[in-house]
């Protein structure tokens, strides 16, 4: 008889479990922060956890195209016209960190004392091999808008190579290149650690105000997919939301770094 209830539960247990499909950008992938809040996620709620990771712009287009239930992105310009298209719901502040700028250890000492114009003016000026990831994520929409306020993106200069790869495949190129890449910070010290604290490419420039990087999760709006799981996405994003959970992601941290400071409280868009 025991037996025989353990399988009924064991049985209604499967059927009301889930796969949560979410569409992600590579950052909160390849920092390792979707593999430690997998489990969390996966034991409270019964339901499996299973990404994508591209750029937002190829998160955001997944859901556009009803292949993910759930989009955890960082450009929230192109976050809220996929909102203002219909695409999407319930667009929510998760956390922030924010995006540096780091090059080749021989060229640190140009970049000593400049501002973010300035740098960006070093790199023009001297044609410092730079490599942008060319995919539309969150990180190469930023560096596009940085250029485009220096007046004009350099994309049909020879020193300025587009990878069109994630974020640590695009600075192992920087590396390999001895050159320069505008980066999110949380992926730098998942590259520091990997290099064992001791990194070819340094930070030259960080601090300036236009340089901060928030995430924010969004369930695909099921008005426009049929077929997804709205339910459990607006659970998901409660749970990633929870005061537990934005803990968890303040005390995530490599080399005893924080890589992402939660924001969930009190960003308002």
């Amino acid at each position: 008889m025991k037996k025989f209830i353990s399988l009924a539960l064991a049985l209604a247990l499967s059927a009301s479990a889930a796969e949560l499909k979410m569409a992600t950008t590579t950052s909160t992938d390849n920092t390792g922060l979707l593999d430690a809040l997998k489990p969390l996620y996966e034991k409270e709620s019964g339901n499996t956890l299973k990404w994508v990771a591209v750029g937002t712009g190829a998160a955001l287009k997944m859901g556009e195209d009803c292949n993910a239930d759930v989009l955890f992105v960082h450009s929230p310009k192109a976050e809220k016209e996929f909102m203002d298209k219909g695409f999407g719901v319930d667009r929510t502040p998760v956390m922030y960190n924010d995006f540096i700028i780091i090059a080749d250890k021989s060229l640190a000492p140009k970049f000593k004392g400049k501002n973010l114009k300035e740098s960006l003016e070093l790199i023009k000026n001297e044609k410092l091999t730079f490599i942008s990831r060319g995919d539309k994520s969150g990180t190469d929409n930023k560096e596009k808008s940085l250029w485009k306020n220096l007046g004009g993106v350099p994309e049909k200069e020879s020193w300025y190579q587009q990878s069109g790869q994630g974020m640590l495949a695009s600075i192992k190129i920087a590396e390999e290149k001895k050159g320069v890449i505008l980066t999110d910070r949380g992926t730098y010290i998942k590259y520091e650690a990997n290099e064992k604290g001791n990194p070819n490419l340094v930070v030259v420039n960080e601090g300036d105000d236009s340089l901060k990087n928030f995430y924010s999760i969004i369930a695909t709006n099921p008005k426009h997919c049929k077929n997804v799981n709205y339910t459990e996405a607006s659970k998901f994003i409660k749970w990633a939301t929870s005061d537990k959970t934005l803990n968890f992601i303040s005390e995530f941290k490599l080399l005893d770094k924080p890589l992402f400071i939660v924001d969930a409280k009190t960003r308002k868009d």
